[in-house]
Parts: structure tokens; sequence; C-alpha cells
């Protein structure tokens, strides 16, 4: 199994902690995101890693000349479903995607390799915990998802937290077929139209299309480092 990582943005949000390095690098307890992932990763047997990077990528080439590399020089006019297009090279077997700002347990992680759908989403259903103390980053701005019979419905931000299943986060597992879909919906899509589409924007819309998304849940063990405030909550609530 192979795992590409979208780290192009800058994270302006989580200044000052990003002022002059890469967002992945933020250091969580003592150790940058980046290595929390891949720790993660590894622990389920992902070691293959391609990483698409945009602001300051000379620097993540120079700590991780393993990495597979794919460049968005467009990172600072693009968004997620465009930085992760930039790999689309990648993308002829299964693999793994997922934010460079998150933070996952190998528990997390092997949920979401335990499906056997061709596109499956891992969710946080205890999502709602993390946001007792996130006041800069509201419930009304995460991403949701509906489910019913063991498929998603729906995956967008204004879901209402009170209906939602739980929240996307960032990670998703495509089989050989689910990325052979993956790139066949992008190239004819009306997000794929649009440089600042978000990723969920493209899942929307194969869902319409009829396409089936399987989710994979998680009771917590994850956390978005999205915010100045999330990255001081890091410190003292990740596991």
């Amino acid at each position: 199994m192979k795992a590409i990582i979208i780290g192009a943005g800058r994270g302006r949000r989580l200044m000052p902690t990003t002022a002059d390095t890469p967002k992945c690098f933020a250091p969580v307890r003592g150790r940058p995101l980046l290595d929390w992932i891949l720790e993660a990763l590894a622990a389920n047997g992902v070691t293959r890693i391609a990483f698409i990077g945009g602001y300051q990528i000379d620097k993540v080439r120079a700590a991780y000349p393993h990495f597979r590399f794919h460049h968005n020089a467009d990172w600072e006019n693009t968004n997620i479903l465009a930085s992760l297009m930039c790999a689309e090279a990648e993308m002829d077997e299964p693999f793994l995607s997922c934010y460079s700002d998150t933070l996952f347990t190998a528990a997390a992680v092997g949920r979401l390799l335990a499906a056997s759908a061709d596109l499956s989403l891992l969710i946080d259903t205890d999502w709602l915990a993390r946001y007792t103390h996130r006041t800069l980053h509201p419930p009304d701005d995460a991403e949701k998802v509906t489910a019913r019979n063991g498929r998603i419905t729906r995956v967008h931000r204004d879901i209402d937290p009170a209906l939602a299943h739980g929240e996307f986060t960032g990670m998703a597992r495509f089989t050989a077929a689910g990325a052979a879909l993956l790139r066949e919906h992008f190239h004819r899509s009306e997000a794929g139209c649009h440089p600042k589409s978000y990723l969920i924007h493209l899942f929307q819309e194969m869902i319409d299309q009829g396409v089936p998304f399987a989710h994979a849940d998680t009771p917590g063990g994850y956390m978005e480092i999205d915010t100045q405030q999330d990255f001081e909550l890091a410190q003292t609530h990740w596991l």
C-alpha cells in the first residue's frame, strides 16, 4: 500500500509556527506532524510515501529524501483537490491519501485499511468531543458526513452537526478500481474545473452520480492542526 500525503499549502492560520517552515513540520510534543503520520502508517505496513509539496518543498525534500515528490507550483492559487491530482501518476495502484496537518493513531489507520470497498473514507464518530475547546474552528467548518446502510450519503461542511454521522478526517483509501474512478470523475467533474475546490467537492459529485463510498469509523484517534489554537491543544490532548 502506498500513501499520498497532501502538504502543499502554507497554513497561514497556524502562524507564527509556519512563518518559515512547512506546516507539516509543526512540532507536536517534540515531533513534527509528519513524523507522527509516518509512524501511524508504518505501524500498518504503509512505508511507500508520495508527498505533494508547494510552500518550502525543498525543506521537506532535504528532511525526507526517500519520499517520491510531486510539486504543486501553483500552490498559492489552488486547493487540496488540485494538489492531490498533481500526484495522479501515483494512482495506478491502491493507495491511501491524507492531509499533512493531521494526527492519526495506528489503530485509526488500521480501521481504514480493513475496509474492503473500492472507495472508503475514515470518519471520526467522536468528533464533537474535540470541538469543545476548538473555538477558532467551529463545528460549522468541519467536513461532516451523513451515512446510511454503510454508505456515505453526503459529505459537506453545511451538514447540521446534530445530523452528522461524523467528521471526515482527510484520510481516504482507494483500491486500484477506486483510484481509476477517482481519476475518471476528476477529469469530467465540475470540481476539477475550479482550482479552489476541496477534495470533498469531488467526492460529493461522485456520490451524486451513484459512486458508492464506504466509511470506516474511528471513535477519536485523530486530530486536525489547522489553527494556532489547535496546535496548542495538541500539545496536551494528543495521545
